[in-house]
């Protein structure tokens, strides 16, 4: 009876053995195919690839607008006009275009365009005696012809959709012949007649900044 008994435990133990041994190589060979599966998915192969002819995508540029120049009262002109000097002109350059645009050279008016007096920075209320026809005060180096180009000493950067306000020293002109009448008076200058001007790329001008034309 003892030798009968000891059999069959061996016997069984054996049997549990060999499901372990098989549970234990199918749980290897699932191992190894997700293994195997993992590689090829990222593996060469000789199978190669290429890109058909004018394969290509979309791209779009952006618009183009033109800059506007205004008159501004603030940072307050430091050289002031009199007759036979030259003065200050503040301005702002507003930029509306979503890249950068550079200014290089401004275009003036003639030299018998003159600018109008006010009797505020605000420029809304008429000075007496001072108006455009009487002023005697014309943009610096202008000439006798429309649209002459005068070359900025540093070309200014003005950033996407934003403004730049400029300090243009000593580039309006007070002729001798100015009225008594244009002492202690604000002016709008006359308009300029064009930028040279480019967009693209460019390191912004910080603001306010100081340029003028000196021919």
């Amino acid at each position: 009876m003892t030798g009968t008994a000891t059999t069959q435990t061996s016997t069984e133990s054996d049997v549990q053995k060999g499901r372990r041994s098989r549970r234990l190589s199918r749980g290897l060979g699932l191992l190894l195919g997700i293994a195997l599966a993992g590689g090829g998915a990222y593996a060469a192969t000789n199978w190669v690839v290429g890109l058909n002819a004018g394969s290509s995508g979309e791209g779009q540029s952006a618009t183009l607008a033109n800059l506007s120049i205004t008159a501004v009262a603030s940072p307050a002109a430091t050289n002031l006009l009199y007759p036979g000097g030259n003065g200050d002109v503040v301005v702002t350059v507003n930029n509306t275009n979503a890249y950068p645009v550079t200014i290089t050279a401004v275009q003036l008016p003639t030299n018998t365009t003159y600018a109008a007096g006010y009797s505020n920075s605000a420029l809304t209320s008429a000075q007496t005696g001072c108006s455009s026809a009487q002023s005697d005060v014309i943009w610096n180096y202008s000439s006798a012809t429309t649209g002459s180009s005068h070359t900025l000493t540093t070309p200014l950067v003005v950033a996407a959709n934003s403004s730049l306000v400029v300090t243009l020293t000593n580039d309006a002109s007070m002729t001798t012949s100015a009225p008594a009448a244009c002492a202690g008076t604000y002016f709008s200058m006359p308009s300029l007649t064009g930028v040279s001007a480019t967009g693209g790329a460019g390191t912004a001008t910080t603001s306010p900044a100081t340029d003028s034309w000196t021919s």
